[in-house]
């Protein structure tokens, strides 16, 4: 099951790594993920590993789920999600141009963002992760409602969604509903109102 598991995070982390960035690529994006999936469903049965389910549809309702804190390794699950506020995840890589660029503009605007639930999950390495808010999103480092999360059993793909494009959006409201959600680049005014909405 670990290398089931292992093997999934892998092909996953390699389709998101080229970061794209235009509408074109999306189908092509589109296109890779599913064949993944249908790659995934194969290499399965043969192995008579049982399917780990794969959410192509984003979640309507915020999943349970347990990610870990970067810095201090802390198992962080819905129940420490701060209530009566939105709460938005952000799947990204840290060596994606477009993340970094979000992620500075997130910062550039953090009085807009204070009272919004910010949480930055990547199934990469942590030692990766560590220092990604500190080198590209000073603004956020230290604040109680930003959150840098490792997802080390890559619950986000089997819960949340399988995103074609980093950084993936999804924004949760005080109840739990999905609100909205996108893949790739977007205008920071549309993201912050949306954030905010």
């Amino acid at each position: 099951m670990k290398f089931l598991i292992t093997s999934i995070a892998i092909s996953t982390c390699a389709l998101f790594s080229a970061c794209q960035s235009n509408n074109n690529d999306a189908g092509n994006a589109q296109h890779t993920t599913d064949h993944q999936v249908d790659q995934h469903e194969r290499q399965a049965a043969t192995t008579s590993q049982p399917i780990v389910p794969m959410a192509k549809e984003p979640a309507k309702q915020l999943p349970d789920f347990k990610f870990y804190k970067v810095k201090s390794g802390i198992g962080f699950t819905n129940e420490d999600i701060p209530a009566n506020r939105n709460t938005v995840f952000i799947l990204f890589d840290p060596s994606c141009g477009h993340c970094q660029q979000e992620t500075g503009l997130l910062a550039k605007n953090y009085e807009k963002l204070k009272d919004v639930n910010l949480y930055f999950i990547s199934m990469n390495d942590p030692s990766l992760m560590a220092s990604f808010l500190e080198t590209f999103a000073k603004g956020l480092v230290d604040k109680p409602n930003v959150e840098v999360l490792y997802d080390r059993n890559q619950e986000f793909i089997q819960k949340f969604h399988v995103p074609a494009q980093f950084p993936a959006n999804y924004i949760y409201g005080a109840n739990g509903a999905l609100k909205n959600n996108w893949d790739g680049e977007k205008d920071i005014d549309f993201v912050i109102a949306e954030f905010i909405k």
